[in-house]
């Protein structure tokens, strides 16, 4: 299987989730044969904060313009059995137009930013990686959000097929490490800065320090302003590259998962955090969404909360009981969400798609 993909990035995880999505599912693929092409726009940002160069079995086409690239595009997708652009590509339009008119067996859009686009859509704002088309030409559409999205991307989009492909945690890289001095903490919370979980983490974290000035509190992540409304027994690191995500979490007594608006208020939309954190064996508090259930079970496998005497609570459990959490967690996403379990579940839609083809002709 021949697979070529524009996408936002794979080389850098800065300040971006795509990159460690892409890394785990891609290394899946690879085991299973497939022959990736990923084209990325070298773009200062990620340049400089670069932490993938190569990935054995995968080609990485960095590019400055699209222009000087579109020609090796064109060859790609020539004999390619699927062509993939992805939300936030910098070139989507171009490069979706360039796959549509292609000889490529299968065209698809994958949206990992699903509540984004549509509440962008809603508020009558123009979403840069979608033409005036919509999705209606591509042959199919994954999200990484489930439930009611699904539709929404049909109605308002016009998407021919939807599937949800969620995000997941590799066991081989997510897994428990030694504790590192640095990193260790009573809560830890990792996530680039987002205006949209501002309350939600003044809630869940800034007040529970407040209120527990004995304990330290970690946040990990880049973009945070001056203003932000730091307390003394708050450390920051600006950057956390993903080969130390899990000494960072081995080394948290608890995770705090804060929800964007947008992905909270539509559910189904689990942030990778979330089993990365749970893979490392750290127990997670979490606000609370519709979907999440079917990813983790609350009270058994992941804690979660309404205030900050409900943080307070959860961070002076028991050992015992926070071992109970770390097991099942674990348990959990070794079962049912790896990028193995990820890619049986994209082959399974590709064979339903193909199957559905079929029939109809």
């Amino acid at each position: 299987m021949k697979l070529v993909i524009f996408g936002l990035t794979i080389s850098s995880s800065w300040g971006n989730g795509h990159a460690t999505i892409w890394r785990g599912l891609c290394r899946a693929m690879i085991r299973r044969g497939y022959k990736i092409t990923f084209f990325e726009h070298d773009v200062p940002y990620y340049a400089a904060h670069r932490d993938l160069h190569e990935m054995p079995g995968m080609e990485i086409i960095l590019y400055g313009n699209w222009q000087d690239v579109r020609s090796t595009a064109h060859e790609k997708l020539k004999d390619a059995d699927i062509g993939m652009v992805t939300s936030y590509c910098p070139d989507a339009i171009e490069a979706g137009r360039l796959l549509l008119s292609s000889r490529c067996g299968l065209k698809v859009f994958y949206d990992l930013d699903t509540p984004v686009t549509l509440k962008c859509l809603s508020a009558g704002e123009k979403v840069a990686y979608v033409g005036p088309g919509g999705f209606e030409d591509y042959d199919l559409v994954l999200s990484y959000t489930g439930g009611i999205a699904l539709e929404e991307l049909k109605t308002k989009l016009r998407a021919r097929k939807t599937a949800a492909l969620y995000g997941s945690a590799d066991p081989e890289t997510h897994k428990p490490v030694p504790e590192v001095e640095k990193f260790r903490c009573d809560l830890s919370y990792l996530g680039t800065y987002a205006s949209d979980r501002q309350d939600a983490l003044n809630r869940y974290f800034i007040v529970p320090a407040e209120m527990l000035p004995g304990k330290r509190f970690i946040i990990g992540g880049s973009q945070y302003p001056e203003l932000f409304p730091w307390r003394s027994n708050i450390w920051y690191l600006a950057h956390i590259a993903p080969p130390e995500h899990p000494a960072f979490y081995s080394s948290s007594h608890f995770t705090l998962n804060v929800t964007r608006g947008a992905m909270a208020e539509m559910g189904y939309c689990p942030s990778g955090r979330l089993f990365e954190a749970a893979s490392c064996g750290v127990p997670i508090i979490s606000d609370s969404w519709q979907g999440l259930e079917e990813f983790f079970t609350p009270g058994k496998e992941i804690v979660t909360v309404q205030s900050s005497q409900d943080v307070v609570d959860a961070l002076n459990m028991t050992e015992e009981e926070r071992q109970k959490i770390i097991r099942a967690a674990r348990q959990r996403v070794l079962s049912e969400h790896t990028p193995q379990q990820r890619l049986k579940k994209l082959e399974k839609i590709l064979e339903e798609y193909y199957e559905n083809n079929r029939k109809e002709k």
